[in-house]
């Protein structure tokens, strides 16, 4: 079996990199966005910071990265990397435009 390099980089990075989640992602932010419709994962927050769209900085300084939900909304996580820990502060929707025009 032959594997390509893109995997084993990829593979390779979250495996060296622990992906921690703040009370405030996992308890407040994720259930928040299921009572309004939007059914968010860990495995679409984990995907979204391996692999962003858009990666930008917060008004406060703090690291953002962005994917699409769809055509018109995206996903903006807010993170925090010490050391070999990626922590996710917060997250949200946002409609298309808001940050993306910030970059």
């Amino acid at each position: 079996m032959k594997i390509s390099k893109d995997f084993l980089r990829i593979n390779v990075r979250l495996h060296v990199m622990k992906i921690a989640y703040t009370k405030h992602a996992l308890k407040d932010k994720l259930p928040v966005l299921k009572r309004f419709g939007w059914n968010i994962s860990k495995d679409k927050i984990e995907e979204t910071i391996s692999n962003p769209k858009w990666r930008g900085v917060s008004k406060y300084g703090q690291e953002t990265v962005m994917s699409l939900i769809n055509e018109k909304h995206i996903l903006r996580v807010v993170l925090r990397t010490e050391d070999d820990i990626i922590t996710v502060i917060t997250l949200h929707i946002a409609r298309r435009g808001k940050y993306e025009s910030t970059l």
